[in-house]
């Protein structure tokens, strides 16, 4: 079991990673764009790659975000009852969560798979296959269902999830 928690922990991780490349990745574009400009050059499809690298960050950043306690979870109402009640809210929490992620990972399949049996291409200057950067979207999406997964099932068999909140953030804006 500790090598599947230390497995889950390192995929929530390096997604993480994953989702602070593709931020630098952005950077590198916005950059190379305006260098571009200045000298008077064109880098078609700046633009798109930059928002597939977004999107991509997004998706894949959710699950570590989610384990850092770093989602907004409104918790008047769990503050305000007691344990048994605070579990099973909980409990409905995160079962309604991955059941919402899974639904969306199993469309998310089949979106890609139609883009890629159609050759479906971007609109834009890039003219890029879309089932590529919908590929990343729908990984980091996988991992955020599984870390939903993995937070409802120590929930239920251990009593407790296993979002940890950094007191530093805390202390900033509650």
């Amino acid at each position: 079991m500790k090598q599947l928690r230390r497995a889950l922990d390192a995929l929530y991780l390096g997604s993480g990673i994953l989702a602070a490349l593709c931020l630098i990745t952005i950077l590198a574009l916005i950059v190379v764009q305006m260098v571009a400009r200045w000298t008077g050059e064109v880098f078609p499809g700046a633009p798109d790659y930059a928002g597939y690298a977004m999107a991509a960050a997004s998706f894949l950043a959710f699950a570590n975000a989610l384990n850092r306690g770093a989602h907004i979870r409104v918790s008047i109402l769990l503050n305000a009852v007691g344990p048994a009640a605070n579990r099973i809210l909980n409990i409905w929490c995160f079962a309604v969560g991955s059941a919402i992620a899974w639904y969306f990972v199993w469309y998310g399949r089949k979106f890609v798979y139609w883009s890629w049996k159609f050759n479906d291409i971007s609109q834009g200057q890039d003219r890029t296959a879309l089932w590529i950067p919908q590929s990343v979207m729908l990984l980091g999406a996988i991992i955020f269902a599984i870390a939903l997964t993995d937070n409802l099932l120590s929930l239920i068999f251990k009593g407790d999830h296993r979002i940890r909140r950094d007191l530093v953030d805390q202390s900033f804006g509650e």
